[in-house]
């Protein structure tokens, strides 16, 4: 049965609002390949009035104490799980994941805000000793002003929170712009914020074109810091567009990530998480394992049981079919790239042991569970990429020089490659600038200010 198509509103300096221009960009169902909603498609207007509103309101925001401020994202917090299987729907149906994982995905985006809420009263400064007598060193660590945060479309909803959650708790304002694959959930998000009552102006939604609105907001002098999740292109041209201002970015850009499975390693243990790490969303994760090295002596052992696993992965639409381990890949363009890859690996030598191309599904954008062996990739710091790596071994020696040796912003070991709240997201080389999460990604958002107090 054909789903009927909602139109949204953007939300700016809270209201509702359409975009100055009228027009409107259609937002398509992978599964089904049927529209699902119309979105507007902003103006570079549109992106500065959502600008200057952010800036209006982080002057008093700022000023609220970081306990109040916590309450509104606590409050927020409870919005997003008293509709928590609502939101799920919206995600699977825009981005094509299976609808446990979008339903994971909301209750960790709770949980995010919560865990930053819970800063509130931890984030401090510092008293350093000064070489002069009478003399007191203060070092404040303050909001940045306005923040500006460009998301992805793999992990959409729970993005909001990753960007918003640590600038909001620090007392700074910030315009969000979703992808334009997925913006239905952003501006669900937004009606929850107005639910609440978020001052408005403290968080601002833009939908549209992503090169338009992104140049604007990463060279806009009125923007202190631009947050970026995407890929190593989108990254250098916020770097490049935020250079004249000499603006902060925080870049968290693709992965390559290996993982090494030892001859003692659990082999059981090291498919299972692989095979977990690489269906996860379709593959469309940037931590998601890409490449596997397998000491020769358990090679065979390995591939012939991550063969069948992968075989038996279960894939379908995620909103009219259950059981299912994965879902299509978000777009058509995604479909068809994924299919050049694997064609251009092939003919480099690589083989094909299951899968190798699309599903072949009358509707939906589907490609087959596919394993490849033959690469041509000789190491795993063989890349110009680093954000995360694996490595399967119950040897300590071998576990610690890989810990010390690749070359990557995170390493997991003898588990799945997927992030903690509480730990620190971020890449190496061309895989980024900055990083979330935990103690340190919420110190991105703030810059320190020294005061030197000399007394009689």
């Amino acid at each position: 049965m054909k789903t009927a198509t909602k139109t949204y509103q953007m939300y700016i300096d809270g209201e509702f609002t359409d975009a100055a221009s009228k027009e409107t960009s259609q937002v398509i169902n992978p599964a089904t390949e049927e529209v699902i909603s119309e979105v507007p498609k902003a103006t570079i207007e549109d992106v500065r009035r959502a600008i200057d509103a952010a800036e209006r309101a982080q002057k008093s925001w700022e000023k609220c104490p970081s306990s109040e401020r916590a309450k509104y994202l606590t409050a927020i917090a409870q919005e997003i799980r008293r509709n928590a299987d609502a939101l799920a729907r919206v995600i699977s149906e825009e981005v094509g994941k299976t609808l446990e994982l979008s339903t994971t995905e909301v209750h960790f985006t709770a949980d995010y805000i919560d865990y930053m809420a819970g800063w509130a009263r931890r984030y401090e400064g510092e008293i350093v000793p000064s070489d002069r007598p009478k003399e007191n060193i203060f070092v404040y660590k303050a909001p940045i002003g306005v923040i500006a945060g460009i998301l992805p479309w793999n992990f959409p909803f729970f993005l909001i929170a990753r960007k918003a959650a640590p600038a909001l708790i620090t007392g700074n304002t910030i315009v969000i712009k979703p992808s334009g694959e997925s913006p239905n959930n952003a501006l669900e998000f937004a009606k929850i914020i107005d639910k609440i009552g978020l001052p408005k102006g403290v968080i601002n939604i833009v939908t549209g074109s992503g090169s338009t609105l992104g140049d604007e907001l990463s060279r806009n002098p009125k923007v202190g810091m631009v947050s970026l999740t995407g890929s190593y292109s989108a990254g250098a041209a916020v770097m490049r567009a935020a250079a004249d201002n000499i603006t902060k970015v925080s870049l968290e850009l693709g992965g390559k990530a290996p993982t090494i499975v030892m001859d003692d390693a659990d082999i059981d243990l090291a498919v299972k998480s692989v095979v977990e790490s690489r269906v996860i969303n379709t593959g469309q994760v940037c931590n998601c394992t890409e490449r596997v090295y397998v000491q020769e002596s358990v090679a065979d052992v390995f591939i012939s049981k991550i063969v069948k696993a992968m075989q038996d992965v279960k894939f379908g639409d995620p909103l009219a079919e259950e059981g299912l381990d994965m879902g299509p890949l978000v777009s058509k363009s995604a479909l068809e790239s994924v299919d050049q890859m694997v064609k251009r690996a092939v003919e480099g030598g690589a083989k094909v042991l299951t899968g190798g191309k699309p599903a072949g599904r009358d509707k939906g954008y589907y490609y087959e569970p596919t394993v490849l062996v033959n690469v041509d990739n000789t190491l795993a710091n063989d890349c110009q990429y680093g954000l995360t790596s694996a490595i399967f071994t119950s040897n300590v020696d071998t576990m610690m020089r890989a810990s010390n040796e690749l070359k990557f912003g995170e390493t997991y070991v003898n588990r799945e490659s997927f992030e903690a709240i509480q730990g620190f997201h971020a890449g190496w080389r061309k895989s980024g600038v900055g990083g979330a999460d935990g103690k340190h990604g919420l110190e991105e958002y703030l810059q320190t200010h020294v005061v030197y107090v000399q007394y009689k």
